[in-house]
């Protein structure tokens, strides 16, 4: 597992660049857009910086890290001596299955394919190679450098030796590593998802506001952050597209988004991302303000 190549240079795929080339892997990244590689570079450099900052590595650790990363636009090139390959692109099937099919004619035979999706079939996923034993899901949490948790995701076909060394891996990049099966949303967001859903039901259907939804989950359950909030700082489309495969993988009305999230995600209302969801966000401000249509 000396050389890793990670698809997508977006904030998933930055971060797992970062925590493989911290801990002395070769890391190939890559994405069609050559600002995105950009982008992604400045960013892994700029956590470094705060990392340095805090002593928790010295600058000599964060230039070693930055020279672990070569970045391509050619994803071909970027797998052509890969042991592993981690797919963090966005959370769409038809790009998956495209992107795998890629992978699997141009990768190395000995090649471990894996996937970073939060709620995808990874049986699905591996259907679109001739390996599916050596497919697998990498399900890392956001922030990827601070969150210890790897979610791994066998597959119907993947081995127990692909099994064993993705959760052995996990370990060496100081990540906890839990196995789950293959089913619609795995462990994570089979529960955070409908508890998310809920929150949204309940301000949609007046229970309580913004404010309160998320003060009752803070100070009541003890979360960290409460699950509007989160809502917005995982993205509003990424969750309604989550719940779309639980509820299309169950066929249960439980999973059902909340029409009021439809329409914030139709809207363009994406969260944090887009500037504004539940809370509005202004750049360089942590100060957390409820959006003017949720304003009592």
């Amino acid at each position: 597992m000396k050389n890793i190549t990670v698809i997508g240079a977006g904030t998933m795929g930055n971060g797992i660049a970062h925590v493989c080339a911290m801990k002395n892997h070769t890391v190939a990244l890559a994405d069609i857009s050559a600002s995105a590689l950009e982008k992604a570079l400045a960013t892994i450099s700029k956590n470094l910086d705060r990392m340095v900052k805090k002593e928790r590595i010295n600058e000599a650790d964060k230039q070693q890290t930055l020279a672990n990363i070569t970045t391509y636009t050619d994803i071909n090139k970027a797998v052509a001596d890969a042991d592993l390959v981690i797919e963090a692109a966005t959370e769409n099937i038809d790009l998956k299955l495209k992107i795998f099919a890629q992978l699997d004619e141009a990768a190395p035979e000995k090649a471990i394919l894996a996937s970073n999706t939060s709620s995808i079939s990874i049986t699905k996923i591996a259907a679109a190679t001739k390996r599916p034993e050596k497919v697998i899901g990498m399900h890392f949490m956001n922030p990827v450098p601070v969150m210890k948790l790897v979610e791994v995701i066998r597959g119907y076909a993947t081995s127990d030796e692909v099994t064993n060394t993705i959760m052995e891996l996990s370990k060496q990049l100081g990540k906890v590593p839990t196995e789950v099966n293959d089913y619609p949303g795995f462990i994570a967001n089979r529960i955070l998802m409908p508890m998310i859903n809920e929150a949204i039901y309940s301000l949609y259907e007046g229970v309580a506001g913004v404010e309160e939804i998320d003060t009752v989950m803070k100070l009541g359950m003890a979360h960290p952050m409460g699950p509007l909030q989160l809502a917005d700082f995982i993205g509003l489309d990424v969750c309604l597209s989550i719940l779309n495969v639980l509820y299309d993988g169950f066929g249960n009305p439980k999973y059902a988004p909340c029409p009021l999230l439809v329409n914030m995600v139709t809207a363009g209302k994406k969260g944090r991302k887009s500037g504004e969801g539940f809370y509005q966000y202004t750049a360089g401000s942590k100060e957390l303000v409820v959006a003017d249509s949720f304003k009592k």
